[in-house]
């Protein structure tokens, strides 16, 4: 009799899990609250509060409340698998692949290190991270059709990007924040976190490489398995591409260019170049009025477009739930005032320590907290301001804690299921959560080992 293999639940059962984890957390952790001065804890305020525990309704509440804190990207999403389902239509994206895996014959190795490149600039200079979720349909069935498994193309963009954002040279969102708590500037610390994007970039490009040059000669080597073609586009099947399919690809790219400059803050990164200030709603509106005059240019009718609009949001709905129930977990924990607590018990940790321990230490301590509080510029705002002035004591810049910080963050949120665009990218892969841990986990122990070798040399720098 054939024993039953475990099956790894979905990602939504992952999720509930976690929350129930955390419910039952906040009945054994003490609450507590910092003082608040416009948001920011101070150092050395702490103090217990009265408890609040989650109960069943906080519970069954916390998915719900989760989503309407996530709403603007949940918007985004379902407004971009609308615009995907549009250009689908058109067959503009079938005959694009064709052309370009025709003119790649041979040679399709070479789209991992230049695509991981472009993604992980993005990362380490302005965040790239929650936009990449515009890209998975994209070039998913690129790699697909070019004989890799979704996995290569998963990785393209979330090692590509989270190389980057790990080592976040300017990134604003996590470095510009975490220094101005900090009281450091953004060029502080700049050297060794360039250093960090050179060689943490340099050996995704090659792990991503390796494992698709190993799938591409055996195709059942791939982690996901055999037959893992949901997204598959066969060259020989696709449709002419037209005059008018080139004209749409040429606005479906200025799409993702216009996007990228949108939120891209050129003054705070010393350039000078107005900026934008985009973020969710108006990416939201970007790709739908993309769609719809991609849909006009192809001769749709108003009905048809706006059913394959529809349709291609209902195509990415699961993704939108996803990153809703995962913010419910962040939620739960500030309602029970339980995050403080263990901020706190990182902060008796972390006294008296010398240079070197504190630094080690203060990256350990981040590594749950990261967990905890996916979102890098809340866990900046939340707990710089209560380990920098320990760093002084210590002999440490601020510089190195804010590095501390984001390598972290970074390398948690290349793995961790509480993060929505990990969660997000597997589901439009269809990748399981278990595959993608077994196919990564090597990586991210990697990374572990040499950013501690980066921080003490950070120390011996400073």
């Amino acid at each position: 009799m054939a024993k039953s293999k475990f099956r790894m639940p979905t990602a939504y059962t992952i999720l509930f899990a976690l929350i129930l984890l955390v419910a039952i957390a906040t009945w054994l952790i003490p609450a507590g609250s910092y003082d608040y001065v416009d948001g920011v804890p101070v150092a050395g305020t702490y103090h217990a509060v009265e408890a609040s525990p989650a109960g069943i309704g906080e519970i069954l509440r916390a998915s719900f409340e989760g989503f309407y804190d996530a709403v603007d990207v949940c918007v985004f999403i379902l407004m971009v698998g609308g615009f995907l389902g549009v250009v689908m239509k058109t067959g503009a994206i079938d005959a694009g692949v064709s052309g370009v895996i025709g003119a790649l014959r041979g040679r399709e190795q070479w789209m991992i290190p230049i695509l991981m490149v472009v993604f992980g600039l993005g990362g380490t200079t302005y965040g790239m991270w929650e936009e990449t979720m515009a890209f998975y349909p994209l070039l998913i069935p690129v790699f697909l059709a070019a004989g890799y498994d979704a996995v290569v193309g998963i990785s393209v963009i979330l090692l590509g990007a989270g190389a980057g954002v790990l080592c976040s040279t300017v990134n604003p969102f996590a470095t510009g924040i975490a220094s101005g708590f900090a009281g450091t500037s953004l060029g502080d610390g700049i050297v060794l976190r360039l250093l960090m994007w050179l060689a943490f970039e340099g050996i995704s490009i090659w792990f991503v490489m390796a494992y698709a040059a190993k799938v591409k000669r055996d195709p059942s080597a791939s982690v996901v398995g055999t037959g893992h073609e949901l997204l598959h586009t066969k060259t020989d099947e696709a449709p002419p591409l037209t005059g008018k399919r080139k004209v749409i690809l040429v606005i479906f790219t200025l799409t993702f260019v216009v996007m990228v400059v949108g939120v891209v803050p050129f003054d705070e990164m010393g350039l000078p170049i107005p900026s934008l200030g985009w973020w969710f709603p108006e990416l939201s509106a970007l790709f739908l009025v993309s769609g719809i005059v991609i849909g006009i240019i192809d001769r749709m009718g108003e009905a048809t477009v706006a059913e394959t609009y529809v349709s291609g949001c209902a195509d990415l709905l699961g993704v939108a739930f996803i990153i809703g129930i995962s913010r419910g977990i962040t939620v739960l924990m500030n309602g029970a005032h339980v995050t403080d607590t263990i901020l706190h018990w990182g902060e008796t940790a972390l006294a008296g320590s010398g240079p070197i321990t504190f630094t080690l230490l203060v990256y350990v301590l981040y590594l749950p907290l990261s967990i905890l509080i996916p979102s890098s510029s809340g866990l900046a705002t939340l707990s710089v301001p209560i380990l920098a002035p320990l760093a002084s004591f210590a002999g440490v810049s601020g510089s190195l804690v804010v590095t501390a910080f984001q390598s972290a963050s970074g390398l948690v949120n290349l793995l961790t299921p509480t993060a929505a665009v990990i969660m997000g990218a597997l589901a439009l892969g269809h990748v399981g959560y278990d595959r993608w841990f077994k196919y990564v986990w090597k990586l991210i122990l990697y990374f572990l080992l040499l950013t501690l070798a980066f921080l003490i040399l950070g120390v011996w720098m400073q």
